[in-house]
């Protein structure tokens, strides 16, 4: 049973996509069973995959109005060995379209639960806002991981996005958690970016990954290669935090497993 991350923020320019991409790709490369799910209709995601989103037959419209099989719409082996599920601009219809449809909140979960045996990890690349795809989104996942900025508005931010998930979880899907808070675009010489992250361990403690991804020249260049950092520069510093990020998921996947074992005997 695939583990389904979303990957979260309202505010847009946090490292998104980056993040959704690069972990994609080096969960995959744990030998891990890899779907991205590229829910923003600029379709960045898809293009960071060397995926043409002007190119490709079916994208998450399909998936969601029309709807097109799982399996049907599923792109294989894109150039971060995982598989992906395609954005362009018909997506901002789609948003439209939920509208009219009933149940539209668990329209992606529905879509999902048939393909849920064939991966270990599902990651949802969410739009930068709060819309019916992001809820369908939240929705269909077990948890949220939230990439941020240490600046002053992004900590405000996702105070008002923790609110946001914690009601969200009371309606549409109980179960929902924070997978973690990581902290992208990291300048340690940066005061202020030291002091909230700071702040950050202070109010959050362990959901803070201990993994940093930092201000990287290749993790800006890699997507106009239609690659993850891993294949475009394995020996970056932003290629090697992503391997260090997904390790990092892995491990407190295994450390909550043997807890929940241990209470159970």
């Amino acid at each position: 049973m695939a583990q389904t991350i979303a990957i979260a923020n309202q505010k847009g320019g946090v490292g998104k996509t980056t993040t959704a991409v690069n972990v994609a790709a080096s969960m995959a490369a744990t030998k891990r069973r890899v779907l991205l799910i590229d829910l923003d209709p600029q379709g960045n995601a898809t293009m960071g995959s060397g995926v043409d989103k002007y190119e490709v037959d079916s994208t998450c419209y399909e998936l969601l109005i029309e709807n097109k099989p799982t399996d049907d719409v599923i792109i294989k082996n894109t150039s971060g060995k995982y598989d992906l599920i395609a954005a362009n601009g018909d997506v901002t219809a789609a948003e439209i379209k939920l509208m009219e449809q009933f149940a539209r909140e668990l329209k992606l979960r529905t879509a999902l639960d048939v393909v849920q045996e064939q991966y270990d990890y599902i990651f949802i690349d969410c739009p930068p806002s709060l819309n019916q795809l992001t809820v369908n989104a939240l929705a269909a996942s077990d948890s949220v991981l939230v990439p941020m900025q240490c600046e002053y508005y992004a900590l405000e931010g996702l105070t008002a996005l923790m609110d946001t998930i914690q009601k969200l979880a009371s309606v549409v899907n109980p179960k929902l958690k924070i997978e973690g808070v990581l902290r992208t675009m990291y300048d340690p010489r940066n005061r202020l970016a030291n002091d909230v992250s700071e702040q950050l361990k202070r109010h959050f403690g362990e959901q803070v990954y201990r993994t940093v991804i930092p201000r990287n020249v290749r993790l800006a260049e890699a997507p106009s290669f239609g690659a993850p950092a891993m294949y475009y520069d394995k020996s970056s510093t932003g290629a090697k935090a992503y391997l260090a990020l997904a390790g990092e998921i892995l491990r407190r996947k295994s450390a909550s497993s043997i807890k929940k074992t241990a209470k159970a005997s």
